[in-house]
C-alpha cells in the first residue's frame, strides 16, 4: 500500500510533547482480555466491577503535576485570624481551595494563546468513543491500541431551565444525586432497567412503535425532569425519533456504562487525530509506504478495461495500482453526479474555565443542549480539559456541532452566548457563584456531511473506492463499517484487521528488503505536472516544498516506456 499526505509538516513537528507511549502494567491481560490504557485522574470516581467483562488496567503513574499559583495550605486558608486550636485544625474544601486558585491565577490572554499555540490540538471532526463500540473493539482485536492511551469521559451535562447540570446516568450516580426526589430514583431506575432488554418487552412498545419516542417517555409515568435527562442527555435523540430509535439509542448507551469508568464514553490523548495516526504506525511496521508532501494530481485511466492503472501526483512522479482510495471530498465536481449534501456546522472555543465546576478542574464532559427554539436542532457540546493534551494549562477545548440548517454562527451563536460570556466582559459579576467561562477564541465553520452518498453518485472506474466524510453521529461506527466494506472489496477472502503480532516476535526472511511490486521500484517515465488527456483530475493543490521524500526515486528520466494501453478524458 501506498498512502500521500500533503502535509507541510511532519507528525513529530506538529506536537510539542512526546507521542503517547505504551503503559506498563503490573501483570499482562489474559487471554481474551480487553486491554485498553487509560489515564486515571480520579480513582476515587471509577465504578467498582459492576461488568462481567473485564476491567480496565489504570496507568500507575499519575499525571503530571499541575502548576497553581497557590502552593501550601496557608495560601487557601481565610484571611481572617486563628484563635482557637479547633479553628487551627479546620481543613479547606476541595472547592474552597479551588476557589483561592482560580483568583491567584493568572489571567489567559489572547497574546500568551498565541505564544502558547503548539499546545493546542485542535480536531476539526469531534467526536467521542463508545466504550463497547465499533471503533474501540477494532483497536483492541487489532492490536493498535497500544499505540495510544484514552481518558474516561467524567460527566454527562445537560442544559435544562437556564442552567448547566449534571446528568445521573448510572446506577452509582442515580442514587448519590442530590436533585433527584427518592420517587423520581426509583421511576428512572425501573425505565432504564426496561431498556436494558426491551426488546423482551414488545408488548411495552409496540403500539408506538410508528411513534415519537418522546410521546412514548410520557406514557411511562417519568417526570419532565426525568424525560429531559432520558431524550437529550442518554439517547441523544432528537423529538421527530422513532420510539424504536430511542429504545436502540438508550439500550447501546447504558450497555457501555462500567466497562472503562463512570460514563460509556472515551477520549484519546491528544485528540481524535491520534486514532489514524496509530493505524498508520502498525501499517509502517508491516511495510506500509508514506509519501509525505505528496498529493495526487490525476488518476491514468485504461481505455480498454476502464480502471485506473496508475496515479500521478504533484512532482510527476507516476504510481502503478490496482485499487485506489480516496475520500469525497478529493473528487472533482466533473465526477460527481447530482448531489445534495447535508452541512454540519461546527464551533471550536478556549475558554477559561469549566462550564459546570466541580473538585477538580479536570474534567472531560459531554454536554447536550436541547433545542431552544422551535426548528432549531439540537447542539452537542465536548469540553476538554488540559490534561486531555489538547489545551495549554488554564484553558479548556469545547467543540460544538449540530446539523447545520444556516451557517455555523447562525445556527451556533445563540448556544455559545447562553453558556458563555464574552471575553471583554470576564471581569463583570466576578462574585457571582454562577459566573460563566469566558470565550478567549473562536472559530465557526461549516463542513460537508457525506455519509449518505453512496458510491452510484460518482463517476468513476470501478475500482476507485471512495470514502465518505465525517458523519455528525457522535460515534465512528460508520466508519469503521464503510472501512471494511471496501476492505472486503479489495481482499474478500482476508480477515479486517486481524490481530497483529509483537514487533519482537516477527522474523523476516532473507535481508529484510522491501517487497515487491511496491510500486517505487518501477522504473516509470515521470509524466508532466500538469493533467494530461485521459486523467482523472482531484483537484489537489501542489505542496509549496517540492523536496521528494522518497530517496528511491531515481532523479534521472528512465527510458519511456511503450505500452498498449490508451486513455480515455475523464
Amino acid at each position: 500500500f501506498v498512502f500521500f499526505f500533503d502535509s507541510e509538516e511532519s507528525e513529530d513537528e506538529e506536537k510539542e510533547e512526546s507521542p503517547p507511549q505504551i503503559s506498563q502494567t503490573p501483570a499482562e491481560p489474559e487471554q481474551g482480555e480487553d486491554h485498553l490504557t487509560t489515564r486515571e485522574d480520579h480513582p476515587s470516581e471509577t465504578l467498582d466491577n459492576i461488568d462481567p467483562q473485564p476491567q480496565l488496567q489504570a496507568k500507575e503513574q499519575g499525571e503530571p503535576v499541575e502548576e497553581h499559583t497557590a502552593t501550601n495550605n496557608s495560601d487557601a486558608v481565610p484571611t481572617e485570624p486563628l484563635e482557637t486550636p479547633e479553628a487551627e485544625q479546620t481543613k479547606p474544601t476541595p472547592s474552597q481551595l479551588q476557589d483561592t486558585e482560580e483568583g491567584k491565577r493568572k489571567p489567559i490572554t489572547y497574546s500568551k494563546i498565541l505564544k502558547e499555540g503548539r499546545r493546542f490540538n485542535i480536531d476539526l471532526v469531534s467526536k467521542l468513543l463508545y466504550s463497547r463500540g465499533a471503533l474501540v473493539d477494532l483497536l483492541i482485536k487489532s492490536n493498535v491500541s497500544r499505540y495510544a492511551e484514552f481518558k474516561n469521559v467524567t460527566r454527562i451535562l445537560t442544559y435544562q431551565n437556564g442552567k448547566v447540570q449534571q446528568v445521573p446516568c448510572s446506577r452509582a450516580d442515580v442514587f448519590a444525586s442530590k436533585q433527584l426526589t427518592v420517587v423520581e430514583k426509583r421511576m428512572l431506575m425501573k425505565f432504564l432497567t426496561f431498556c436494558m432488554d426491551y426488546e423482551q418487552h414488545p408488548e411495552e412498545y409496540l403500539d408506538f412503535k410508528d411513534r415519537s419516542f418522546s410521546e412514548f417517555l410520557k406514557t411511562k409515568k417519568l417526570t419532565e425532569n426525568l424525560q429531559h435527562f432520558v431524550l437529550h442527555s442518554i439517547a441523544m435523540a432528537s423529538e421527530a425519533d422513532s420510539t424504536t430509535e430511542g429504545l436502540k439509542s438508550t439500550q447501546h448507551f447504558l450497555q457501555c456504562l462500567g466497562r472503562y469508568g463512570n460514563t460509556p464514553f472515551l477520549f484519546p490523548l491528544y485528540g481524535l487525530g491520534e486514532i489514524p495516526q496509530c493505524f498508520c504506525r502498525m501499517c509502517a511496521v508491516f511495510g506500509g509506504i508514506y509519501c509525505l508532501r505528496h498529493s495526487v494530481q490525476c488518476l491514468v485511466v485504461d481505455k480498454e478495461s476502464g480502471r485506473c492503472k496508475a496515479v500521478i501526483d504533484t512532482h510527476g512522479q507516476r504510481i502503478s495500482c490496482n485499487h485506489f482510495i480516496v475520500e469525497d471530498g478529493y473528487v472533482a465536481d466533473e465526477q460527481r453526479k447530482s448531489v445534495e449534501y447535508r452541512q454540519i456546522s461546527r464551533a471550536v472555543l478556549i475558554t477559561d474555565r469549566s462550564l459546570l465546576k466541580a473538585d477538580s478542574d479536570q474534567q472531560i464532559s459531554l454536554i447536550s443542549v436541547p433545542p431552544l427554539e422551535a426548528g432549531q436542532t439540537a447542539v452537542r457540546v465536548i469540553e476538554l480539559c488540559s490534561s486531555a493534551m489538547t489545551s495549554m494549562q488554564g484553558t479548556y477545548l469545547v467543540h460544538l456541532t449540530c446539523q447545520s440548517s444556516g451557517t455555523a454562527k447562525e445556527d451556533l451563536t445563540p448556544v455559545v452566548s447562553r453558556l458563555f460570556k464574552e471575553y471583554e466582559n470576564a471581569e463583570e459579576n466576578e462574585d457571582s457563584e454562577e459566573e460563566k467561562p469566558a470565550v478567549l477564541w473562536a472559530l465557526y465553520f461549516n463542513m460537508r456531511d457525506s455519509s449518505e452518498v453512496e458510491r452510484s453518485y460518482y463517476d468513476l472506474p470501478s475500482n476507485v473506492h471512495v470514502c465518505s466524510g465525517p458523519a455528525a453521529a457522535l460515534g465512528s461506527d460508520h466508519s469503521v463499517r464503510l472501512a471494511e466494506s471496501i476492505f472486503q472489496q479489495l481482499f474478500p477472502d482476508e480477515e479486517f484487521c486481524p490481530p497483529a503480532p509483537n514487533p519482537e516476535d516477527i522474523i523476516y526472511d532473507g535481508d529484510g528488503g522491501q517487497a515487491e511490486g511496491a510500486g517505487f521500484g518501477d522504473h516509470q517515465e515521470p509524466e508532466a505536472s500538469n493533467p494530461a488527456e485521459g486523467a482523472v483530475s482531484m483537484e489537489c493543490k501542489p505542496p509549496e516544498s517540492e523536496e521528494s521524500v522518497d530517496p528511491n526515486v531515481d532523479s534521472e528520466d528512465p527510458p519511456q516506456e511503450t505500452t498498449a494501453e490508451t486513455e480515455t478524458p475523464a
